[in-house]
């Protein structure tokens, strides 16, 4: 089919900013799509056929695909494909009926502002998303930059950092870039909200931060997280349902997380697991399984203090509990092994090519995996940890209770 959509990016610059092929694709629509601020850059004489963006964005979505063979033009702010409409168009329309004319993004424009690299960028949209997800990226020396849902997203981001430990961070609110009303407002994040200026800000704008760590004393100890899988049990919120540190992180090691899989995380405790996965690759995916209430609370909560608030939380016991979730690419089960049915059905869900990985503590349940391993074959190993723990006035070694796990990888 010919191309009948096009989506131009535009700038605060308006149609003056439009390359020559932009503005051509413009002119020759019929119908125009964009967002109130986008239709108000066209002369007020245009008549042609307007839409603009309503909620759920997929009504609108549907709108432009019954328009299939008009010549329709999407002005998107920057560029369509950087958190842009453009993204949401490719799923649902074919690129051979597609044409796209980016403009400078505002990651590129706030850049060239400050003088940052964009190879040393740390990028998050907090448009149409939980701002716990900043909670996942903030650690000293980070260059973040942030889009902003409305003019109130920079003292939200303010009070995350300082909660965090780090108020002592620099901020940069940039409005209207591009455009003739661009302003820049600096300020740190402890001091934020104090600030007047900081209260009239536009909803148009994106924040910069350069991440501060705040001076550690014995009044004020801030734990740092790191981005490795196997964080420190101080991390969580639990009620001794935890896969400890060093477990963790072999058995993250097992899982072997790719970008863009789904796991499944079977019995999930507080989470842990399920949320070392997700921190991995922000394309990553996870569902975490539990059924115990005080537990679900948890998992919900310690997702969001450690930025994977995407975290999809399915309450009940498995294996009922498992029907019509989304096929996952791996499988982790560290409760309930013992249940019937429950390797049966984690195996035939698996996708080809999947890892499942089990950790088991108790007789019964390892002997359960030996028969496992004997019928599927895999890797059986024992893990044994010592922490040293004060004995009287002295260290000792005090011992973790060993984990069996088997690991194999589906057909």
């Amino acid at each position: 089919m010919e191309k009948w959509l096009s989506i131009v990016g535009i700038g605060e610059d308006g149609l003056e900013g439009l390359n020559q092929v932009g503005r051509s694709l413009l002119s020759q629509a019929s119908v125009i799509v964009g967002g109130e601020r986008h239709l108000a850059m066209l002369p007020p004489e245009d008549c042609r056929e307007k839409l603009v963006w309503r909620t759920p964005i997929q009504d609108s979505v549907n709108e432009i695909i019954r328009r299939r063979g008009q010549r329709v033009c999407v002005l998107a702010s920057g560029d369509p494909m950087w958190y842009g409409i453009g993204v949401t168009l490719t799923r649902h329309i074919p690129m051979t009926e597609i044409t796209i004319i980016p403009s400078v993004s505002t990651l590129s424009l706030a850049c060239s502002r400050l003088g940052w690299s964009l190879t040393e960028v740390e990028t998050v949209s907090l448009c149409g998303r939980p701002p716990a997800l900043l909670n996942a990226w903030v650690y000293p020396g980070a260059k973040l930059l942030v889009l902003s849902e409305s003019g109130q997203t920079p003292a939200i981001v303010a009070e995350i950092l300082t909660q965090q430990g780090f108020g002592d961070s620099l901020m940069v609110v940039l409005e209207h870039l591009g455009g003739k009303r661009e302003r820049l407002i600096e300020g740190t994040a402890a001091s934020w909200n104090a600030k007047d200026i900081a209260k009239d800000i536009a909803d148009l704008n994106a924040i910069a931060i350069n991440c501060r760590r705040n001076p550690v004393s014995s009044r004020n100890r801030v734990s740092l997280i790191g981005r490795l899988p196997g964080l420190p049990d101080t991390a969580y919120h639990h009620d001794g349902q935890l896969t400890k540190r060093e477990v963790r992180a072999i058995t993250l090691t097992a899982l072997a997380p790719l970008p863009g899989q789904l796991l499944w995380d079977v019995g999930a405790g507080c989470g842990s697991i399920g949320i070392e996965w997700m921190r991995c690759d922000r394309r990553c995916r996870s569902i975490a399984i539990e059924h115990h209430p005080s537990r679900l609370q948890y998992i919900a909560d310690n997702a969001s203090a450690l930025g994977t608030p995407d975290l999809q939380i399915v309450a009940g016991i498995a294996p009922a509990a498992l029907k019509d979730l989304p096929q996952p690419d791996a499988i982790f089960i560290g409760g309930g092994i013992t249940v019937p049915e429950l390797f049966e059905t984690c195996w035939s869900a698996l996708r080809s090519g999947g890892r499942l990985v089990a950790n088991a503590v108790t007789v019964e349940s390892e002997l359960i995996l030996f028969q496992w391993h004997s019928q599927l074959g895999g890797e059986l190993t024992r893990i044994g940890i010592q922490r040293a723990e004060p004995v009287g006035k002295f260290l000792g070694w005090k011992a973790m209770a060993p984990i069996t796990q088997w690991t194999v990888q589906k057909p």
